[in-house]
């Protein structure tokens, strides 16, 4: 096989409509299976879901994060070259249309199915400027010619629309590389910012690797509302970014309203409650009655008063679990007795008095205390966007070409008669055969109101 017959043959297999049709099916079917299996989950989930043995399977094919798989990015290049070469291989003979010097082709005329035959009496000097000057309203470049039976009058209007479908076809493979450049070049990771605190990596979701931003980000403060029942209703971060340790940007962010630098997207996704650095203890004793107050960190034990033992918190809990019971967050520590055996204490934050059903000889409760938080943010970016943006646009624009416009010639004949002169309609053109029909009804109408020739005694 030669190489100019084998090249001839790999063009002509990108220049398939088979090939689209086959690449759009596998891709349909590929986003489902995307859709059905959650992407970019921990590996212990899908283990848990599909089993060892399907789990291997699934991993090996890139199923758990199938846009990012060689696959798929190969299924997009595929549909690319294919649309290239399908627009290639068609696009010289349209464009040759788009350029060509107007000339005028009757024979093109008469073929078409669309043309009106009336018979005016009028003359047919006057017939022609009426029909330049109709034409005119409806098409451009009115030309007049004279033919073997009389005068033509014609013109077109809107040659260019023809390369509408080509525009299509770039806006999707913009869309196709818009997609591409992200799926190399970007990522999608998330991170958690304690208050005061700064970060300068990330960990890609599914990874264990963190990346390095190039600059840090800084928590300056989070805040939280709740509605009545008890539901966050607004959750804002106030965050930094620092360039060599200097800020640069300070802004707060929402839920849908993030921060971007640099091409890097800052999205409000959760928080959660840290436990505080210190806390103040209130001590009761059951015996005198007497209250009393020490400040304690966690770790760190204290003697309570009236010989009633000490007491050292051990942990916090972001979200404590009584009785098979949320309570919220809550310390829990260790009260050891002067006699007796250790016993652990549960220190909600929102419960202070939470520890009087233990009925033990001192009632332990948080009095004050600082409530810090972290901010969860997904943080991505996305190079490929503006390609996006840009394929979208001109897609709308191609759409609103392809459909709404097209390509139409108008031509009235006038032939002299005896008595009338005879007028024949034609229309061309690529699409919507009902706007160029209303147009020669309407140019029709208008010539059959042309006044007859008037008459001497």
């Amino acid at each position: 096989m030669t190489s100019r017959k084998l090249s001839s043959e790999i063009f002509g297999f990108f220049a398939s409509v088979r090939l689209t049709v086959a690449l759009l099916l596998t891709l349909a079917a590929t986003s489902i299976i995307g859709t059905v299996i959650p992407q970019n989950q921990d590996p212990s989930a899908y283990f848990h879901t599909f089993g060892l043995k399907l789990y291997r399977l699934l991993a090996v094919l890139d199923m758990f994060d199938m846009y990012h798989s060689w696959w798929f990015q190969l299924l997009l290049a595929l549909l690319a070259a294919n649309i290239v070469v399908c627009s290639i291989d068609r696009l010289p003979g349209v464009w040759k249309i788009i350029v060509a010097k107007p000339a005028l082709r009757l024979s093109r005329f008469h073929n078409s199915p669309h043309h009106h035959q009336l018979a005016v009496n009028a003359p047919c000097e006057q017939l022609q400027a009426d029909a330049f000057r109709l034409l005119s309203k409806n098409v451009k470049n009115v030309r007049t010619e004279k033919i073997p039976e009389g005068v033509c009058v014609w013109g077109e209007i809107h040659r260019w629309t023809r390369i509408g479908v080509y525009v299509v076809h770039l806006s999707v493979i913009l869309l196709l590389a818009g997609g591409l450049i992200g799926s190399f070049w970007g990522f999608d990771g998330s991170a958690n910012i304690a208050e005061g605190e700064a970060i300068s990596s990330i960990l890609l979701n599914g990874s264990t690797h963190p990346i390095p931003l190039g600059f840090q980000v800084r928590c300056d403060k989070f805040s939280v509302q709740h509605y009545d029942s008890g539901v966050p209703s607004e959750y804002r971060s106030t965050l930094t970014i620092l360039e060599n340790g200097r800020p640069v940007l300070t802004r707060d962010i929402l839920v849908n309203d993030p921060l971007r630098y640099r091409g890097i997207n800052f999205f409000q996704s959760s928080y959660g409650a840290l436990p505080p650095r210190h806390l103040t203890l209130s001590f009761t004793s059951r015996a005198s009655g007497m209250v009393y107050q020490k400040k304690i960190e966690p770790g760190q034990t204290i003697d309570i008063p009236e010989n009633l033992g000490t007491f050292m918190v051990t942990a916090f809990h972001q979200d404590y679990q009584y009785m098979g019971t949320s309570i919220g967050s809550a310390f829990t520590g260790m009260l050891t007795p002067p006699k007796g055996t250790p016993v652990e204490v549960v220190l909600p934050l929102g419960f202070p008095k939470f520890d009087r059903m233990r009925q033990g000889d001192v009632t332990i409760g948080i009095a004050e205390t600082e409530q810090r938080y972290y901010t969860g943010l997904q943080i991505t970016r996305d190079p490929g966007v503006w390609v996006v943006y840009t394929g979208f646009l001109l897609m709308i624009t191609g759409c609103i070409i392809a459909f709404f416009m097209s390509h139409q010639q108008l031509c009235i004949e006038i032939h002299p008669g005896e008595r009338a002169c005879d007028i024949r309609i034609h229309g061309v053109t690529n699409k919507n055969r009902l706007a160029i029909r209303k147009k020669m009804d309407d140019i029709a109408a208008a010539l059959i109101q042309t006044p007859p020739p008037s008459s001497h005694v």
